[in-house]
C-alpha cells in the first residue's frame, strides 16, 4: 500500500510538472538558424559534462528556445557528476533548501520531489539531503524534463575552425575490450561543466608521487576499493572535507588504524561558503570591479573551509583514528612492502595512503584546452596586487567575462574564446561560482544570457532578413 501511495504521489507530481512547464512556454518560437559544416550537423551549444550543471544549463537553454544542444559525459549513465563516485559524504554540505536545477519551478524542486516520495513530515524533520538521494533526484529531474546525455564520451581536444565553429574531438570510453573509438562533433559554442577539476587537475605532491609506488596511494577523487583496506594501517594527508570523508570511509571499512596529517596548527571552524549564500553576493559578485573581486577572493581563499561538524564526528567516534596537527609531510618513501611518511615529529609506516591535497588550476593540464590554453587571459594578466602566497594562487585562475567566457591574453589573438564558456571552479575569482550547488541558479542566468547573446548577435543579418520578409497580416482593412 505504501509503495502504491508513493507511485501515485510521484505521478501526481509529474503531472504538475507537465502543467507548470505548459504555463511557461512564452516565447515558444525557435529562433536559431540551422548550421551545417561539410554536410555534418552543428550543435548550437555543445556541453561537456552531464552532471547537475550540464543538465540545468541544457534545461534553461531549452526554455530560451535553444534546443539544438548536445551533452556529452565521460561517465556511464547514472554516474554523471561526483555524487555516485568520489563524493563520499553521507549528506550534502549545502542547506536542504538549496535550489537551482529546478529553475524556479516549484514542482521540480528537491522539496517537491522529496515530499512526493517520503512525505511532508519527512521533509520537515530532514536536516541535510543525503548524497545518494540528491543523485536520485537529479536522475528523476533529468528524465522528467527529457534531457539526453551521450555517456562514455570524452572530449580530448577542442579545435577552433576558421569559419567560427569548433571541431570537438571525442573518444568513446568504457567500450568492450577497452577500445577507444574516435569521433568529431561540431558546434558553434562550447560549454565546460566539468566540475571542480574542470580547469586543472587534482594534486598529488611530488614528494609522494615520486617516492611511493602508484598502487600504494590514491587521491580522494580516485575510485578507491575501501574493502581492500580492511585490517591495514592507512594514512590520509589533508584537512579538507574530502580528506575527512575518505578517512571516515576507510574507518567504516575496518582499517586497523587511520592517521590524518594536517599542516595547520588547528582546523578552521568558520565556513565562509555559508556566508556567501545570499542573493546579493551570488548574483552580483560578477558585477564588482577587479580590485573588489580580488579583495573578497583573497580573504575567502585564505580562510579555507572546515570539514562539516557531522563529518568530523564521523571520524572522531573511532578509537583507532588519530589526527596529527602541525604535521606537514617532509619526506616519503617505500621499502619492504610498506610506505613511510616523515613529519617534523615522527617517521611512520603505513600500508596505504590517501591524498586529500586538493587541485591545481592550470588550463594547460586539461587535454581539451591544451591547444589554446596559452592564449587564455589569467588574472595575473589583468590585475596586479601585492605579492603573497594566496595572491599567486588567485593569479593563476582564468580571467573571465561576466557570462563565464574565456578572454584573450592578447587582444585579437584568439577571438574564438568568446564562444567557450567555463562553468567550473576556475570561474571562482571572476564570478564566485565554484561549480557547486549554491550558486547554480545565479550562474545559469549569466551563462545562458551570454550564450543567447552570442547566438543572436552572430546571426543579426539573418534576423533582419526574417524581419523584412515578415508579412503576417493582423489587420484586414475594410474597403470603402
Amino acid at each position: 500500500m505504501k509503495q502504491t501511495m508513493i507511485v501515485d504521489a510521484l505521478q501526481n507530481l509529474e503531472r504538475r510538472v507537465e502543467y507548470d512547464l505548459s504555463c511557461l512556454i512564452y516565447p515558444s518560437r525557435p529562433w536559431v538558424p540551422e548550421t551545417q559544416y561539410e554536410g555534418n550537423p552543428v550543435s548550437d551549444v555543445l556541453i561537456i559534462g552531464g552532471g547537475q550543471s550540464g543538465t540545468t544549463l541544457a534545461f534553461k537553454l531549452r526554455n530560451e528556445c535553444v534546443s539544438n544542444v548536445k551533452i556529452i559525459d565521460r561517465n556511464s549513465k547514472g554516474k554523471e557528476g561526483p555524487w555516485c563516485t568520489y563524493a563520499r559524504m553521507p549528506t550534502l554540505r549545502t542547506p536542504k533548501h538549496v535550489t537551482g536545477p529546478d529553475l524556479g519551478i516549484p514542482s521540480l524542486s528537491i522539496k517537491a520531489w522529496w515530499e512526493a516520495k517520503y512525505g511532508a513530515q519527512s521533509w520537515r524533520h530532514l536536516e541535510k539531503i543525503p548524497t545518494a538521494r540528491w543523485a536520485e533526484y537529479l536522475a528523476w529531474l533529468r528524465d522528467i524534463i527529457g534531457i539526453e546525455i551521450e555517456n562514455n564520451t570524452e572530449a580530448s581536444d577542442i579545435e577552433p575552425l576558421e569559419n567560427g565553429l569548433f571541431a570537438i574531438h571525442t573518444r568513446k570510453i568504457g567500450t568492450p575490450g577497452g577500445v577507444k573509438r574516435s569521433r568529431v562533433l561540431f558546434a558553434r559554442n562550447v560549454v565546460l561543466t566539468t566540475g571542480i577539476e574542470g580547469s586543472g587537475q587534482w594534486i598529488v605532491p611530488e614528494i609522494i608521487s615520486k617516492n611511493i609506488p602508484r598502487e600504494f596511494y590514491a587521491h580522494t577523487a580516485d575510485d578507491i576499493d575501501f574493502t581492500k583496506l580492511a585490517g591495514k594501517r592507512v594514512a590520509v594527508v589533508g584537512a579538507g572535507a574530502s580528506a575527512f570523508d575518505n578517512a571516515a570511509e576507510a574507518l567504516e571499512h575496518s582499517v586497523a588504524s587511520l592517521d590524518l596529517y594536517v599542516r595547520r596548527k588547528k582546523l578552521p571552524t568558520v565556513n565562509p561558503y555559508r556566508w556567501m549564500e545570499y542573493t546579493g553576493f551570488l548574483r552580483h559578485f560578477g558585477d564588482l570591479d577587479d580590485k573588489s573581486k580580488w579583495r573578497f577572493m583573497r580573504y575567502l581563499f585564505a580562510m579555507n573551509q572546515p570539514p562539516p561538524q557531522e563529518t568530523y564526528l564521523r571520524v572522531a567516534r573511532f578509537e583507532n583514528f588519530t589526527m596529527h596537527m602541525e604535521s606537514p609531510i617532509e619526506g616519503a618513501g617505500f621499502s619492504d612492502g610498506r610506505l613511510w611518511l616523515v613529519t617534523p615529529r615522527e617517521r611512520t609506516e603505513f600500508d596505504f595512503l590517501i591524498v586529500g591535497t586538493g587541485f591545481k588550476v592550470d588550463l594547460g593540464l586539461r587535454p581539451e584546452l591544451k591547444r589554446f590554453s596559452d592564449k587564455v587571459a589569467l588574472w595575473a594578466d589583468r590585475y596586479q596586487s601585492d605579492a603573497s602566497g594566496e595572491d599567486i594562487m588567485i593569479a593563476a585562475y582564468p580571467y573571465m567575462t561576466s557570462s563565464f567566457q574565456f578572454t584573450e591574453k592578447e587582444p585579437g589573438s584568439a577571438p574564438f574564446l568568446k564562444h567557450i564558456f567555463s562553468y567550473t571552479y576556475g570561474s571562482m575569482p571572476s564570478l564566485a561560482a565554484s561549480a557547486g550547488i549554491s550558486a547554480l541558479k545565479f550562474g545559469m542566468e549569466r551563462i545562458v544570457t551570454g550564450i543567447t547573446c552570442e547566438l543572436f548577435c552572430a546571426d543579426a543579418d539573418y534576423h533582419f532578413n526574417t524581419l523584412t520578409a515578415f508579412n503576417e497580416q493582423e489587420l484586414i482593412a475594410i474597403q470603402e
